[in-house]
């Protein structure tokens, strides 16, 4: 069987259904934080169990017959999160899992100015430490999250933000089929490559590709680190959230997010969606 952690999430939820296309759905297990989220998964025949980070007991039930467990990163940061990925795979380990997957990121490093980065490496080093058979998933960067980045420039035709560096945005639909096929396939062992789009961008392109998607001209202007974190602040935004922010282009500026890799094509067997069709999807679905 293979569990999904996080299964009610954006990217846990493709997962599944990527996996339902491949696989039986009486060989798929999700574990989620509330069960009555997941009734249509278990309709559908996959076993539904309530498990949680901070709950070893929990997660050893959702683990139950497991040969592969794919844990989605947390939501939390810093020292929680750590915590929490070192009880699931504990929790997996004791559930007798022969191998665990984990939703790492490009650029996995304990010395990124991008907090999450930090997670991803300790994460990385607790999987090698753990004795199972194991694969990192170094996701691209999400997509999903550019639209948080570009702030209101959608309705104020104005994209304000610091100076930024590309960045290889990637869906979560297209990391979801990648890592079925890994989970279905068995392919890769330990870290993998980059995965992500063909292409890496910076805020000045996506700019330009929203005024051709909107028909209508925004501007990039760019201002000081300083600037950006106090007009979060002045916003109501949590410290932890306005360093995430002001961290992520830092770490763009030095590259980190820039390195693309064919990984993700090969793996899905078609050119990952391009940021253009994103944004047209992302505006008008």
């Amino acid at each position: 069987m293979i569990v999904v952690t996080g299964a009610n999430g954006k990217l846990g939820r493709k997962v599944v259904g990527e996996l339902l296309k491949r696989v039986p759905a009486r060989d798929i297990g999700v574990s989620v934080r509330h069960v009555d989220t997941a009734q249509d998964l278990k309709e559908r025949g996959v076993r539904v169990r309530q498990g949680h980070f901070d709950n070893s007991e929990s997660l050893l039930h959702a683990f139950e017959g497991a040969s592969q467990v794919l844990l989605i990163s947390s939501h939390s940061l810093g020292d929680v999160a750590v915590r929490q990925h070192q009880t699931a795979i504990d929790s997996a380990k004791k559930a007798g899992v022969s191998r665990l997957l984990y939703t790492s990121q490009m650029f996995s490093s304990s010395t990124s100015h991008f907090p999450p980065m930090d997670v991803h490496a300790a994460t990385e080093e607790m999987l090698k430490a753990s004795g199972v058979a194991f694969t990192s998933l170094r996701n691209g960067f999400y997509a999903a999250s550019a639209m948080m980045w570009m702030g209101d420039a959608l309705k104020t035709r104005e994209l304000i933000a610091p100076k930024d560096g590309p960045v290889a945005w990637t869906t979560h639909s297209d990391l979801a089929e990648a890592a079925a096929v890994i989970l279905t396939e068995q392919t890769y062992d330990g870290i993998t490559p980059n995965l992500t789009a063909s292409e890496a961008i910076d805020m000045d392109t996506i700019a330009s590709i929203a005024s051709n998607v909107l028909d209508r001209p925004i501007r990039r202007i760019v201002v000081s680190d300083d600037e950006y974190r106090n007009h979060l602040t002045s916003r109501g935004l949590p410290e932890a959230m306005v360093g995430m922010l002001t961290g992520m282009f830092q770490a763009s500026r030095l590259g980190e997010f820039s390195q693309t890799h064919p990984a993700l094509e090969n793996l899905i067997g078609r050119s990952p969606v391009n940021f253009t069709d994103f944004l047209k999807n992302s505006i008008y679905q």
